[in-house]
Protein backbone atom coordinates (compact mmCIF):
# COMPACT_ATOMS: atom_id res chain seq x y z
CA UNK A 1 0.00 0.00 0.00
CA UNK A 2 1.22 3.53 -0.91
CA UNK A 3 0.25 6.48 1.16
CA UNK A 4 0.43 10.04 1.11
CA UNK A 5 0.36 12.77 4.20
CA UNK A 6 0.32 16.06 3.18
CA UNK A 7 1.46 18.14 6.12
CA UNK A 8 3.93 15.12 6.73
CA UNK A 9 6.54 16.79 8.48
CA UNK A 10 4.01 18.51 10.61
CA UNK A 11 3.24 17.75 14.26
CA UNK A 12 0.58 15.43 13.49
CA UNK A 13 1.78 14.91 10.38
CA UNK A 14 4.83 13.22 11.42
CA UNK A 15 3.13 11.39 14.32
CA UNK A 16 0.89 9.75 12.01
CA UNK A 17 3.63 8.52 9.82
CA UNK A 18 5.36 7.03 12.97
CA UNK A 19 2.15 5.34 13.86
CA UNK A 20 1.67 3.94 10.81
CA UNK A 21 5.38 2.62 10.31
CA UNK A 22 4.90 1.07 13.66
CA UNK A 23 1.47 -0.67 12.89
CA UNK A 24 3.20 -1.60 9.53
CA UNK A 25 -0.74 -2.33 7.73
CA UNK A 26 -3.68 -0.09 7.54
CA UNK A 27 -7.25 -1.44 6.49
CA UNK A 28 -5.77 -5.01 6.34
CA UNK A 29 -2.86 -4.38 4.15
CA UNK A 30 1.42 -4.15 4.44
CA UNK A 31 2.21 -0.09 3.92
CA UNK A 32 5.01 -0.27 1.37
CA UNK A 33 5.50 3.25 0.83
CA UNK A 34 4.49 6.65 2.85
CA UNK A 35 5.20 9.86 1.12
CA UNK A 36 5.20 13.24 3.55
CA UNK A 37 4.43 16.57 1.48
CA UNK A 38 5.36 19.69 2.97
CA UNK A 39 6.69 22.56 3.04
CA UNK A 40 10.32 21.42 5.20
CA UNK A 41 11.76 18.12 5.24
CA UNK A 42 10.54 15.41 7.63
CA UNK A 43 12.33 14.49 10.97
CA UNK A 44 15.24 13.05 10.79
CA UNK A 45 13.90 9.28 12.59
CA UNK A 46 11.13 9.17 9.44
CA UNK A 47 13.53 10.30 6.69
CA UNK A 48 15.70 7.36 7.61
CA UNK A 49 12.97 4.74 6.98
CA UNK A 50 13.24 2.74 4.17
CA UNK A 51 9.60 2.97 3.43
CA UNK A 52 9.21 6.75 3.72
CA UNK A 53 10.09 9.31 0.59
CA UNK A 54 9.92 12.71 1.55
CA UNK A 55 8.12 15.79 -1.27
CA UNK A 56 9.45 18.84 -0.31
CA UNK A 57 8.11 22.55 -1.29
CA UNK A 58 4.68 24.22 -1.71
CA UNK A 59 1.90 21.77 -1.77
CA UNK A 60 -0.10 23.72 -4.63
CA UNK A 61 2.78 23.00 -7.09
CA UNK A 62 3.08 19.53 -6.18
CA UNK A 63 -0.25 18.23 -6.31
CA UNK A 64 -0.34 16.61 -10.19
CA UNK A 65 2.70 14.87 -9.38
CA UNK A 66 1.98 13.37 -5.77
CA UNK A 67 -1.45 12.34 -7.69
CA UNK A 68 0.55 10.64 -10.18
CA UNK A 69 2.60 8.51 -7.77
CA UNK A 70 -0.53 6.40 -7.53
CA UNK A 71 -1.20 6.85 -3.91
CA UNK A 72 -4.08 3.74 -2.26
CA UNK A 73 -4.69 6.16 0.19
CA UNK A 74 -4.05 10.07 1.55
CA UNK A 75 -4.34 11.99 4.76
CA UNK A 76 -4.41 15.71 3.53
CA UNK A 77 -3.31 17.54 7.05
CA UNK A 78 -2.07 20.76 5.30
CA UNK A 79 -3.48 23.60 5.67
CA UNK A 80 -2.87 27.30 6.90
CA UNK A 81 -4.31 27.52 10.97
CA UNK A 82 -6.70 30.11 11.69
CA UNK A 83 -5.03 33.36 12.57
CA UNK A 84 -2.81 32.99 9.55
CA UNK A 85 -6.25 33.07 7.98
CA UNK A 86 -7.47 35.88 9.90
CA UNK A 87 -4.50 37.57 9.07
CA UNK A 88 -3.51 37.00 5.17
CA UNK A 89 -6.64 35.98 3.39
CA UNK A 90 -5.27 34.92 0.48
CA UNK A 91 -2.55 32.86 2.01
CA UNK A 92 -5.88 31.12 3.87
CA UNK A 93 -7.56 30.80 0.45
CA UNK A 94 -4.42 29.49 -1.20
CA UNK A 95 -3.29 27.07 0.85
CA UNK A 96 -6.59 25.68 2.12
CA UNK A 97 -8.91 25.97 -0.63
CA UNK A 98 -7.15 26.44 -3.38
CA UNK A 99 -4.30 23.53 -2.78
CA UNK A 100 -7.39 21.11 -1.32
CA UNK A 101 -8.98 21.77 -4.84
CA UNK A 102 -6.07 20.86 -7.02
CA UNK A 103 -5.25 17.87 -5.12
CA UNK A 104 -8.65 16.61 -5.39
CA UNK A 105 -8.53 17.49 -9.51
CA UNK A 106 -5.43 15.87 -9.80
CA UNK A 107 -6.61 12.44 -7.94
CA UNK A 108 -9.78 12.88 -10.37
CA UNK A 109 -7.76 12.87 -13.18
CA UNK A 110 -6.15 10.02 -12.52
CA UNK A 111 -9.59 7.75 -11.53
CA UNK A 112 -10.87 8.98 -14.55
CA UNK A 113 -8.69 7.62 -16.56
CA UNK A 114 -9.15 4.12 -15.13
CA UNK A 115 -7.29 4.25 -11.81
CA UNK A 116 -8.88 2.61 -8.94
CA UNK A 117 -10.61 5.71 -6.49
CA UNK A 118 -7.82 6.24 -3.51
CA UNK A 119 -9.27 6.34 -0.24
CA UNK A 120 -8.51 10.18 1.25
CA UNK A 121 -9.10 11.69 4.80
CA UNK A 122 -9.95 15.15 5.14
CA UNK A 123 -8.80 16.77 8.32
CA UNK A 124 -11.34 19.65 9.44
CA UNK A 125 -11.84 21.12 12.83
CA UNK A 126 -14.33 22.19 15.06
CA UNK A 127 -13.68 25.67 13.46
CA UNK A 128 -16.68 24.93 11.05
CA UNK A 129 -19.20 25.22 13.64
CA UNK A 130 -20.27 28.92 15.02
CA UNK A 131 -23.15 30.85 16.47
CA UNK A 132 -24.99 32.85 13.64
CA UNK A 133 -27.45 35.40 15.11
CA UNK A 134 -30.45 33.42 12.85
CA UNK A 135 -28.93 29.98 14.27
CA UNK A 136 -27.20 30.04 17.71
CA UNK A 137 -25.18 27.70 18.59
CA UNK A 138 -27.03 24.66 20.74
CA UNK A 139 -25.47 24.05 24.14
CA UNK A 140 -24.33 20.68 22.15
CA UNK A 141 -23.05 19.39 19.38
CA UNK A 142 -24.66 16.84 17.87
CA UNK A 143 -24.09 14.35 14.64
CA UNK A 144 -26.80 16.83 13.09
CA UNK A 145 -25.89 20.09 13.84
CA UNK A 146 -25.45 22.32 11.36
CA UNK A 147 -21.78 24.29 10.53
CA UNK A 148 -22.07 27.89 10.60
CA UNK A 149 -18.22 28.71 10.80
CA UNK A 150 -17.32 32.13 12.15
CA UNK A 151 -13.86 32.51 10.94
CA UNK A 152 -11.76 32.43 7.83
CA UNK A 153 -10.26 29.19 8.34
CA UNK A 154 -13.80 27.16 9.78
CA UNK A 155 -15.33 28.50 6.61
CA UNK A 156 -12.12 27.24 4.36
CA UNK A 157 -12.71 23.64 6.30
CA UNK A 158 -16.20 23.51 5.69
CA UNK A 159 -16.10 24.49 1.82
CA UNK A 160 -13.39 21.63 1.83
CA UNK A 161 -15.77 19.14 3.74
CA UNK A 162 -18.05 19.75 0.79
CA UNK A 163 -15.65 19.41 -2.14
CA UNK A 164 -14.89 15.93 -0.33
CA UNK A 165 -18.20 14.61 0.09
CA UNK A 166 -19.28 16.12 -3.45
CA UNK A 167 -16.07 14.04 -5.68
CA UNK A 168 -17.33 10.84 -2.84
CA UNK A 169 -20.54 11.57 -4.43
CA UNK A 170 -19.10 11.50 -8.40
CA UNK A 171 -16.51 8.39 -7.70
CA UNK A 172 -13.25 10.00 -8.04
CA UNK A 173 -12.41 9.35 -4.05
CA UNK A 174 -13.66 7.52 -1.17
CA UNK A 175 -13.15 10.36 0.80
CA UNK A 176 -14.17 10.49 4.17
CA UNK A 177 -13.63 14.39 6.43
CA UNK A 178 -13.11 14.05 10.27
CA UNK A 179 -13.10 17.57 12.54
CA UNK A 180 -10.12 17.85 14.76
CA UNK A 181 -10.22 19.14 18.08
CA UNK A 182 -7.89 20.89 19.42
CA UNK A 183 -5.27 18.95 19.99
CA UNK A 184 -3.29 19.88 23.40
CA UNK A 185 -0.70 18.93 24.04
CA UNK A 186 1.39 20.02 21.32
CA UNK A 187 5.13 20.00 21.84
CA UNK A 188 7.42 22.66 20.39
CA UNK A 189 6.94 25.56 19.57
CA UNK A 190 3.93 27.91 19.51
CA UNK A 191 1.93 28.48 16.14
CA UNK A 192 0.30 31.07 14.97
CA UNK A 193 -3.63 29.09 15.51
CA UNK A 194 -5.65 30.99 17.95
CA UNK A 195 -5.87 27.91 20.38
CA UNK A 196 -2.01 27.98 20.61
CA UNK A 197 -2.40 28.90 24.05
CA UNK A 198 -3.97 25.44 25.26
CA UNK A 199 -0.80 23.82 24.15
CA UNK A 200 1.27 26.52 25.58
CA UNK A 201 -0.10 26.89 29.45
CA UNK A 202 0.92 23.39 29.84
CA UNK A 203 3.90 23.00 27.78
CA UNK A 204 5.93 25.80 28.59
CA UNK A 205 5.75 25.61 32.34
CA UNK A 206 6.52 21.63 32.12
CA UNK A 207 9.84 23.58 30.90
CA UNK A 208 10.62 25.61 33.41
CA UNK A 209 9.13 29.28 31.12
CA UNK A 210 6.54 30.98 31.62
CA UNK A 211 3.33 31.19 29.44
CA UNK A 212 0.50 33.78 28.96
CA UNK A 213 -3.39 32.42 28.72
CA UNK A 214 -5.05 35.10 27.09
CA UNK A 215 -8.60 33.91 27.72
CA UNK A 216 -10.30 33.95 31.14
CA UNK A 217 -10.88 30.75 33.22
CA UNK A 218 -13.77 29.69 32.71
CA UNK A 219 -13.83 29.96 29.39
CA UNK A 220 -14.69 26.26 27.89
CA UNK A 221 -12.94 23.75 25.36
CA UNK A 222 -12.93 21.14 23.68
CA UNK A 223 -9.80 19.34 23.36
CA UNK A 224 -8.43 15.98 22.61
CA UNK A 225 -4.60 14.22 23.15
CA UNK A 226 -2.33 13.65 20.35
CA UNK A 227 -2.93 9.95 20.64
CA UNK A 228 -6.80 10.10 20.31
CA UNK A 229 -6.56 12.39 17.49
CA UNK A 230 -4.42 9.95 15.55
CA UNK A 231 -6.10 6.92 16.25
CA UNK A 232 -9.65 9.08 15.37
CA UNK A 233 -7.83 9.42 11.58
CA UNK A 234 -6.76 6.06 11.43
CA UNK A 235 -10.08 4.78 12.33
CA UNK A 236 -11.93 7.11 10.12
CA UNK A 237 -9.83 5.71 7.17
CA UNK A 238 -10.23 2.20 8.09
CA UNK A 239 -13.93 2.19 8.19
CA UNK A 240 -16.13 1.00 5.75
CA UNK A 241 -18.56 3.00 4.46
CA UNK A 242 -21.25 1.88 5.54
CA UNK A 243 -20.04 2.23 9.06
CA UNK A 244 -18.94 5.39 8.85
CA UNK A 245 -22.14 6.77 7.85
CA UNK A 246 -22.92 9.02 4.73
CA UNK A 247 -20.48 11.57 3.99
CA UNK A 248 -21.21 14.23 6.06
CA UNK A 249 -18.02 15.49 8.37
CA UNK A 250 -17.80 13.31 10.99
CA UNK A 251 -17.05 15.41 15.09
CA UNK A 252 -13.75 13.07 16.53
CA UNK A 253 -14.12 12.67 20.49
CA UNK A 254 -13.90 16.12 22.55
CA UNK A 255 -12.79 16.14 26.47
CA UNK A 256 -14.93 18.82 27.46
CA UNK A 257 -12.28 21.25 29.76
CA UNK A 258 -12.26 24.81 31.15
CA UNK A 259 -9.19 26.36 31.35
CA UNK A 260 -8.89 26.41 34.68
CA UNK A 261 -8.82 22.48 34.81
CA UNK A 262 -6.22 21.71 32.66
CA UNK A 263 -4.22 24.88 35.10
CA UNK A 264 -5.53 22.71 37.89
CA UNK A 265 -4.06 19.19 36.13
CA UNK A 266 -0.89 21.29 35.28
CA UNK A 267 -0.94 22.08 39.44
CA UNK A 268 -1.55 18.77 40.22
CA UNK A 269 1.09 17.03 38.13
CA UNK A 270 3.69 19.11 38.31
CA UNK A 271 3.16 21.37 41.19
CA UNK A 272 2.50 25.02 42.47
CA UNK A 273 5.83 26.47 40.80
CA UNK A 274 4.37 25.30 37.62
CA UNK A 275 1.46 26.84 37.24
CA UNK A 276 2.50 29.74 38.90
CA UNK A 277 5.05 30.34 35.13
CA UNK A 278 1.03 31.24 34.05
CA UNK A 279 -0.44 34.41 33.97
CA UNK A 280 -3.63 35.82 32.14
CA UNK A 281 -3.43 38.36 29.92
CA UNK A 282 -6.86 38.97 28.18
CA UNK A 283 -6.94 38.86 24.05
CA UNK A 284 -9.82 40.13 22.65
CA UNK A 285 -9.12 38.83 19.03
CA UNK A 286 -8.23 35.02 20.33
CA UNK A 287 -11.30 35.29 23.20
CA UNK A 288 -13.39 35.87 20.26
CA UNK A 289 -12.22 33.06 18.03
CA UNK A 290 -11.92 30.46 20.85
CA UNK A 291 -15.06 31.96 22.16
CA UNK A 292 -17.37 31.30 19.32
CA UNK A 293 -15.83 26.97 18.82
CA UNK A 294 -18.08 24.81 20.33
CA UNK A 295 -16.96 22.74 23.75
CA UNK A 296 -19.85 20.07 24.03
CA UNK A 297 -20.29 16.94 21.23
CA UNK A 298 -22.02 14.10 21.41
CA UNK A 299 -22.00 11.89 18.53
CA UNK A 300 -23.63 8.47 18.28
CA UNK A 301 -21.32 8.21 14.66
CA UNK A 302 -18.15 8.47 16.57
CA UNK A 303 -19.43 5.72 19.25
CA UNK A 304 -20.01 3.33 16.55
CA UNK A 305 -16.46 3.61 15.51
CA UNK A 306 -15.18 3.04 18.76
CA UNK A 307 -13.81 6.20 19.64
CA UNK A 308 -14.32 7.66 23.09
CA UNK A 309 -12.30 10.87 24.79
CA UNK A 310 -9.70 11.05 26.69
CA UNK A 311 -10.93 9.95 30.51
CA UNK A 312 -9.87 13.16 31.86
CA UNK A 313 -6.91 16.25 31.71
CA UNK A 314 -4.74 14.94 34.05
CA UNK A 315 -4.23 11.91 31.44
CA UNK A 316 -3.36 14.29 28.64
CA UNK A 317 -0.81 16.00 30.68
CA UNK A 318 1.00 12.97 31.65
CA UNK A 319 0.87 11.75 28.09
CA UNK A 320 3.08 14.05 26.88
CA UNK A 321 5.33 14.39 29.83
CA UNK A 322 6.18 10.73 29.93
CA UNK A 323 6.56 10.91 26.02
CA UNK A 324 9.21 13.69 26.60
CA UNK A 325 10.87 11.89 29.43
CA UNK A 326 10.39 14.75 32.12
CA UNK A 327 11.00 14.37 35.51
CA UNK A 328 7.96 15.34 38.04
CA UNK A 329 7.29 15.38 41.62
CA UNK A 330 7.63 11.96 43.56
CA UNK A 331 3.90 12.34 44.42
CA UNK A 332 2.80 12.06 40.63
CA UNK A 333 5.48 9.16 39.15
Amino acid sequence: MKLLITGGAGFLGARLARTLLARGTLAGRAIDRLVLADLVPPPPDLAADARVQARTGALLEQCAALADEGPDGVFHLASAVSSECEDDFELGLRSNLDTTRALLDALRRRTEAGHAAPRFVFASSVAVFGSDPALPLPPVVRDDTLPTPQSSYGVHKFVCEQLVADYTRKGYIDGRSARLMTVSVRPGKPNAAASSFLSGIIREPLAGQDAVCPVPPQTQVAIASPARTIDGLIAVFEAERERFGGRTALNLPALTVRVQDMLDALAEVAGPAALARVRFEPDAAIARIVGGWPSRFESARTQRLGLAPDPDVRSIVLQYVHEHGMALPAHTR
